[in-house]
């Protein structure tokens, strides 16, 4: 079992910055992929950036130069740096962890979300 949580979000004013963490716990498993989700109301869920071991972030192309994706691999954690907020940025974030694990194949796991709200 892989126990997912985000930390970070909150109300941040258009043109101000956040950063989102993500961590990753639990046993018998290797990451094979970290990355950022985010779904604002009344929209589908969209990729925000994802990476996976030794590679680089790869980013939704309409926030290149923005949001800053990085990782420390020794804590299976993930951030995500989001400066220049603007109001359409508002969603809810969602942390995906991709896993393999010996017997049991590949898994996908999903923390429960942070909300960033970025008022005009």
């Amino acid at each position: 079992q892989v126990h997912v949580v985000e930390s970070g979000g909150g109300l941040v004013q258009a043109g101000g910055s956040l950063r989102l963490s993500c961590a990753a716990s639990g046993t018998g498993f290797s990451i094979t992929a970290m990355g950022w989700y985010r779904q604002a109301p009344g929209k589908q869920r969209e990729l925000v950036a994802s990476i996976t071991p030794g590679g680089r972030p790869n980013y939704a192309d309409a926030l290149k130069g923005r949001f800053t994706m990085s990782r420390d691999s020794a804590k299976n954690t993930v951030y995500l740096q989001m400066n220049s907020l603007k109001p359409e940025d508002t969603a809810v974030y969602y942390c995906y962890v991709g896993v393999w694990a010996y017997g049991a194949g590949s898994s996908d796991y999903w923390g429960p979300g942070t909300q960033v709200t970025v008022s005009s």
